[in-house]
């Protein structure tokens, strides 16, 4: 299913994320006189999280089968995540840079075993690439559609979106980050995690009746609990994310009859206000004091402006975009991978001036998309191809 307004969205998103996170490197002075009132990289992770709630509970649904599912997500994402974890594991390996927040002082199977599970940030290991952090929420996204599906909840999206914005004010603030690894032991949560993972992923996708619905709600389970209580983010912000992705499950519901306009546009309005009161709320225990004004600032612009863009997207959703948008969106995970690689690699290489660049910002952005548009056709493509065929396959096989 080709939907040219998501591939814009994405392809926006991705770029801004890009443009956030270069700025640090390339234009300095103007990212501090914007990011008073605006977060550019928060803002464009809640229009990706808004995107994948609205699509990826449909690639579920639309083919009915677990397996399918499991295995369209790993080809879809692992090949190339895999392809850019090695870059900075190899020049830390070689000497050339090291490993980001201090994540060379952790036990390497460890480590290796967290980014396995695409959990690693509600694990408390720090993410070998900045932006990972986004996929753990992800991956626990995942485990909950799954879970809904097989208890055949699946069209309760709303409910699920309420109770997500309403623990997060009630207590989102209250629990500590980290709790589990803290209390248990950072070795005993992982290889935990990731055997409890393997098992009820492979119930899900291989097992039958009782067994199956075992498998799914065990996932769901396990992501409930590190979101709500090891969250590196806090429980707080990690239940607004899982609550702004089932607010994009439910435009698709209402969008396509499946659910009241009026029931749909009542929650939507209740999660953007919940989100936002939940930012303002709890921004004490996120930043510090002196902080505190800035990020209740920045927070509720970042939020609106999200909204505000998805809504002004799907509103046009009929219209056609632009070919070389629609292509951006196409390429948009590898953006999202390759650009922190490709500033690492920059600043060790070549540096930084500490001045407003944007001759070299530009450069950058051409370097980034050409590296991008090839990682996507010789990694991603053939990966996503060949995962297609293995599902099909699957099914067939199945049957």
């Amino acid at each position: 299913m080709r939907l040219g307004w998501l591939d814009a969205l994405r392809g926006w998103a991705a770029l801004v994320v890009a443009l956030h996170h270069a700025s640090f490197y390339y234009v300095p002075q103007l990212r501090t006189h914007m990011v008073g009132w605006f977060d550019p990289g928060r803002y464009g992770v809640l229009v990706f999280f808004l995107v994948s709630g609205y699509i990826v509970p449909v690639s579920l649904e639309r083919h009915g089968d677990v397996r399918r599912f499991w295995i369209g997500r790993f080809f879809r994402i692992c090949p190339l995540l895999a392809a850019a974890c090695a870059v900075p594991v190899v020049l830390a390996v070689t000497g050339l840079r090291e490993l980001r927040a201090g994540l060379g002082e952790y036990d390497p199977v460890v480590a290796a075993v967290a980014h396995a599970t695409m959990l690693q940030d509600v694990l408390a290991v720090p993410n070998v690439i900045n932006v990972l952090w986004t996929l753990s929420y992800e991956m626990a996204f995942y485990l909950l559609v799954v879970a809904l599906f097989v208890v055949k909840g699946g069209g309760r999206p709303g409910t699920v979106a309420g109770v997500c914005i309403a623990a997060a004010l009630a207590g989102g603030g209250v629990l500590p980050s980290t709790l589990l690894s803290r209390t248990a032991g950072l070795g005993p949560v992982v290889f935990g995690t990731a055997g409890l993972l393997a098992a009820a992923v492979g119930c899900a996708m291989f097992g039958r009746g009782a067994v199956r619905v075992a498998g799914g709600v065990t996932g769901g389970v396990v992501a409930v609990l590190l979101v709500v209580l090891n969250s590196r983010i806090g429980a707080w912000e990690g239940l607004v994310i899982l609550a702004v992705m089932f607010t994009g499950t439910v435009v698709y519901r209402a969008e396509h009859g499946r659910m009241g306009r009026a029931a749909a546009a009542g929650t939507m309005l209740a999660v953007l206000a919940g989100v936002v009161a939940a930012g303002v709320w709890h921004a004490e225990v996120s930043v510090p004091a002196e902080q505190v004004a800035g990020f209740r600032a920045y927070w509720t612009g970042s939020v609106l402006l999200a909204a505000g863009s998805f809504a002004a997207v799907w509103l046009l959703r009929g219209r056609r975009f632009p070919r070389w948008w629609t292509g951006l969106g196409t390429i948009s995970f590898s953006v999202y991978l390759v650009h922190h690689v490709l500033l690492n690699l920059s600043d060790r290489f070549f540096g930084t001036s500490g001045r407003d660049e944007v001759h070299r910002l530009v450069l950058f952005v051409a370097v980034l998309l050409a590296v991008s548009w090839a990682t996507h056709r010789w990694i991603e493509a053939p990966a996503q191809r060949f995962g297609r065929t293995l599902a099909a396959r699957g099914v067939r096989s199945a049957a």
